[in-house]
């Protein structure tokens, strides 16, 4: 059974479907592939607010149902448009907003490899948590899990971070992530992970 659908649905054990409207359709290598260009993974991690887990608010931020009143700290991101492809929860609930045929929206101003706007050409993962704080074993798993059904799908030749591609804003997923245990779980050549 394929894990992942002509659509770009995962359908891994648990994982849950959630569609957001903020993404883009993306761009193919013809214009005519049923399949997109997809050859970056970006790996992000996310609390809303900073440092607290489990409040259920950054599924809300990528489904444009979050109340911005409900904390003062999220009055700074009010009216934001923003999404991933998947969030893993610490609990390593995992839910899929995005296609990953179709371009999410997490990336922003970016670059890699001397290409503009990874957006157009990435698949984004955002793990609940922040830089500093060690992310949980079965985040690891699922993230290890979801990635070797992403590369027998589309054809990945690189992971970053956040920090990475957009270096002048983004700090994520931070020294806290361990690359080298990713890189393990996910099957990752020495040379298809950052260097610093």
């Amino acid at each position: 059974m394929d894990r992942i659908d002509t659509e770009g649905w995962v359908s891994l054990p648990g994982i849950k479907h959630v569609a957001s409207p903020n993404f883009n359709t993306r761009a193919t290598h013809t214009g005519i592939s049923q399949t997109p260009e997809v050859s970056l993974l970006v790996v992000h991690n996310i609390s809303l607010p900073p440092g607290e887990f489990g409040t259920g608010y950054p599924a809300k931020l990528f489904l444009n149902e979050l109340d911005f009143d409900a904390h003062p700290w999220l009055d700074q991101i009010r009216g934001l448009k923003v999404s991933a492809h998947f969030l893993i929860e610490r609990n390593g609930d995992v839910t899929q907003f995005v296609s990953c045929n179709d371009r999410a929206w997490h990336a922003g101003v970016s670059s890699f490899d001397n290409r503009q706007s990874c957006n157009d050409f990435s698949i984004g993962i955002e793990l609940e948590g922040t830089d500093d704080l060690p992310y949980t074993d079965i985040q690891y798993q699922q993230l290890g899990e979801l990635t070797l059904a992403l590369k027998a799908q589309y054809p990945l030749e690189h992971v970053r971070g956040h920090c990475h591609v957009a270096p002048d804003r983004k700090t994520d997923p931070g020294a806290a992530f361990d690359w080298a245990r990713y890189a393990t779980l996910g099957n990752w050549q020495t040379s298809q992970l950052p260097s610093s």
